[in-house]
Parts: C-alpha cells; structure tokens; sequence
C-alpha cells in the first residue's frame, strides 16, 4: 500500500506539504496535492525524519524482567523513536558470534522499531567473526578496564578495521577505573553514605581522564570515536577541540542536561545512575546543545526491587524514551532551545555517526522513518501510562509541553495519538 501524508509542516521549511510513502520509501514530496490508497492528515503539526536513539539497553536477553525486546521498542515508538541502537552489557554478553546472532533472532522477532546492535570486544578473532552479522559498532566500557587493557582494545581495533569490514567506530563509556575504585573504597569508610554520595564515588575527574585518554587512543589507532552520555562541562571542552583533528562525536542524556547531583536529595538511588549526575558547576547543559550534538536517552530500565538496595548496591539506570522528546520541546517552548536543532540532534547527527545512509532527512529516496510531533500538546508524565516494564523515572509528574504524536516505521505507523 502507498501513503500520503497531508498537511505537513517541515522543519526548514516554508508553508505545508504532501508526502508520498511508497514501499517503506518516500517517493515525492510536494506542496500539491498526491493521491494515494490511504491519506493521513496530520494537521499542519511538524513531519521530523524519523527520531534515532544511539544508546538504549533492552536487556534482551537474560535480564528481561526490566526490559525486553517488545517492551522497549513500543517505549521507543510511544516516545517518538524509530530506530534504536542496543548495547552489549546484556546476559550473555554481545560479545561472540553465538551471542550476536542470537539477540539479532530475538530483536527481529520482537522489535517494533528498527534497530542496529553494538558489540563489546573480546579477542581479535571472535571480532572478526562479529563482524561477518554487521554490529554498528563497538562498546568499550572503559570504567571496567585497566591501561594495559585498553591500550590493547584499541590496537585490536585497528587491526580489526584494516582486516575486516569494521567501519572503526567506537563509542566509549568513559569513567577511570583506578579514579572510581579510590573514591568509592574512600566513602565506603564513612559511618553512614547517602545517595549523593555516589557522586562523588564516580567524580567528574574520573569522566575527564577518561575521555582525555579515549581521545588519545582513538587518535592514535584511527578510530572514530563516539563519546556516550558525556555529562562533564569539561570533557565537552576536549571533545570539542579533539573534533577539529579527528572524528570524535558525543552524546547527551535528558537527566545530564536538566538535572545535577541536588537531585539525589529528592529521588534517592532512583536518580543512581553512571556516569552520575554532576555538580551544577561541573555539569553539561541545554545551553551546551547545538547542530554537532546527539541526543542519546541511555533508556536504562530496572525493578524497582533493583532500584532500592540503597547507595552502593542499587543498579544505575534510567529510563528515558518515553520523557526525552517532551522534555527538550518544552525547551523550545520556554526559548531555551532552537527548534530547528530537534531534527539534527534526535536524528541528522547519529544517522551520520553510525552510517545510517537512507535515514536522518525528509527526502525523496530515504526511508519512510518519521517522527511527527505537536509542539502545543501539553500534559504531565503519568509513568502508568508508559509502555517501558520500568515503574518510575525522575520526570514522572513533571509538566511538559509538546509531545510526538505519531512514529512511522518504514512507511508503518506504529504509534498514534493523532
């Protein structure tokens, strides 16, 4: 069957727009009127190219009590996503052929998105045979790895991208293992912890040796680096000029950039998360967002049993997909943020990082991926109504306004609140 969508606004452009949708492809887009076996009238809200998140953990398979594969991508479909790209640090690991093929079974079964898979590493020639399914990229969890050891993943690497088809891209969780060891034994000696206490056991120094030393590593084994939920005002700044001598791209989460460490005295360890929330003089921003940023939610969902275990044994994670898009349109609705950045960081910037040629534009050719959105929908975050398995989020109750109302999945609706 062909669509059309009528009465589109588009991001740059002037006036309202037909869009042809015909075999998952756009097939024309004009401001006259297109014929086709169905038309959907969007009401002159905003067509975006379809909303990609670079970083989100499912927990399929082994850990499926906080998230699976269908729960997740109808969170992400309900939130405005299209496409998601998962994480390795699942049970078992993405790190073997076996292991790989297995979750790409389990996410084609289940998936109600699009989604593209991230490798961990292992030895060089259990890689190779990875790369024969085509993970997106590889994930170094740098806080779990000693020097030596990451010295010898990134020559692996190199020696990965000159033998295979590996497109040498990396992305990083960058916290010192040696830094985040010291504090955390450190604190660990007081009579009581508190939940802010995490902060500091993870401190922003940790997050900036790191990131200083996974620059240093990429460059010198030509990888590109990808940055994962950078929250420190200073690595963005060695990020930043690292990027004008290499490829180095990085990622912000919404609880970055809308939330500091003051937020542990109202959210306990359900707010525990790594790398954690950052003194506000430390932190990142919604000022710090321009056209080379990603939006990466890092959807980490767990049990509330898991969330509450106290300081240092609660599991860290968020969830995100459902609250990210409303959140950074309020933004906009506030004058906080230009609209005209949402497309470039929800989509335009992670399809060009992560080689996703056919999505990230409203163009003739690229696949029917959109994301439509109404920047007047206003409301409060009610998390019984999420499609995630998680049961809380630090944004449950916040006001927002502007909302997506639609995701098309190569040329499927699969979420309508038209």
């Amino acid at each position: 069957m062909d669509l059309v969508l009528k009465n589109c606004r588009l991001a740059d452009e002037i006036g309202e727009y037909f869009i042809k949708i015909e075999d998952g492809k756009i097939s024309d887009i004009s401001k006259t009127p297109l014929k086709a076996s169905e038309i959907i009238d969007v009401k002159s809200n905003y067509v975006l190219p379809g909303f990609i998140d670079p970083h989100i953990h499912f927990r399929d398979p082994g850990l499926t009590q906080k998230e699976d594969f269908k729960s997740g991508s109808l969170a992400a479909a309900n939130g405005g996503f299209s496409t998601v790209i998962d994480m390795p640090n699942t049970l078992p690991k993405t790190n073997t052929y076996k292991a790989l093929e297995e979750k790409i079974k389990i996410a084609q079964e289940k998936s109600v998105v699009n989604f593209e898979l991230q490798i961990g590493h292992n030895d060089l020639e259990e890689m190779k045979k990875m790369m024969k399914l085509n993970p997106i990229c590889v994930k170094i969890f740098m806080d779990l790895e000693s020097d030596e050891s990451l010295e010898k993943i990134f020559h692996d690497l190199s020696i990965l991208k000159e033998t295979t088809d590996y497109n040498g891209l990396v992305a990083t969780h960058c916290e010192k293992k040696s830094i985040v060891e010291d504090e955390t034994e450190r604190l660990k000696q007081n009579k009581e912890n508190t939940a802010i206490d995490y902060t500091y056991a993870r401190p922003t120094k940790s997050e900036d040796e790191s990131v200083r030393q996974a620059i240093e590593l990429a460059r010198a084994n030509d990888l590109r680096l990808h940055i994962c939920h950078l929250s420190s005002s200073k690595s963005l700044s060695m990020a930043k000029s690292a990027s004008k001598i290499m490829p180095v791209s990085w990622e912000f989460t919404p609880h970055h950039l809308l939330l500091d460490n003051s937020a542990y005295n109202i959210y306990d360890t359900f707010i525990k998360t790594n790398p954690p929330l950052r003194p506000e003089g430390d932190s990142v921003r919604i000022s710090d967002l321009d056209e080379n940023s990603i939006i990466g939610t890092d959807h980490a969902p767990h049990t509330l049993e898991d969330k509450t275990k106290g300081v240092w044994k609660s599991s860290p994670g968020i969830p995100n997909l459902e609250t990210v898009v409303p959140l950074l349109l309020t933004e906009v609705n506030k004058g906080n943020l230009d609209f005209k950045l949402i497309p470039k960081i929800f989509s335009e910037n992670a399809a060009r990082v992560y080689g996703l040629d056919t999505k990230g534009k409203i163009d003739v050719g690229f696949d029917a991926d959109l994301t439509i959105i109404d920047l007047k929908r206003e409301g409060k975050f009610d998390i019984a109504e999420f499609k995630t398995k998680a049961e809380y989020s630090p944004f449950d109750g916040w006001e927002y306004k502007g909302m997506p109302i639609m995701t098309i999945v190569n040329g499927k609706t699969v979420m309508n609140k038209l």
